[in-house]
């Protein structure tokens, strides 16, 4: 017998067909984040404690200049994104270490799955 967990502090969270979200993003309900930037949380709530998102960029959107301060990982689903660090296309995870600090565009758009261990820190 499976002894019985208590609950967790988040909702069950599931994303069927998630490597082909280009192909129905708006079955999504996605809210403003950033100019050209919408966001799809999935746990969390960016301010405090850890954070999981997916991030719809429009053409010629970007994230602001922010530091990372806990690790960052970004899973990019669908099109390609880039920084100081260079492009990374779909299917490319990078992994941003403390102390980091970028700022992110996207010329054609993407979809982008980024999971915080700790809330970002904008620097505008």
């Amino acid at each position: 017998m499976i002894p019985s967990a208590s609950p967790p502090p988040f909702p069950l969270v599931e994303l069927p067909d998630l490597f082909n979200i280009a192909q129905h993003p708006d079955s999504l309900p996605w809210k403003p984040f950033k100019d050209g930037v919408e966001i799809h949380r999935l746990y969390g709530d960016g301010i405090t404690g850890p954070t999981a998102a997916l991030l719809r960029f429009r053409k010629a959107a970007h994230i602001p200049a922010h530091v990372h301060e806990g690790y960052e990982h970004i899973l990019v689903l669908a099109g390609s994104q880039w920084d100081h660090q260079g492009k990374i296309e779909a299917g490319t995870l990078r992994i941003h270490p403390p102390g980091t600090s970028h700022e992110v565009r996207s010329d054609a758009g993407c979809i982008v799955l980024a999971i915080y261990e700790k809330p970002v820190r904008f620097l505008d």
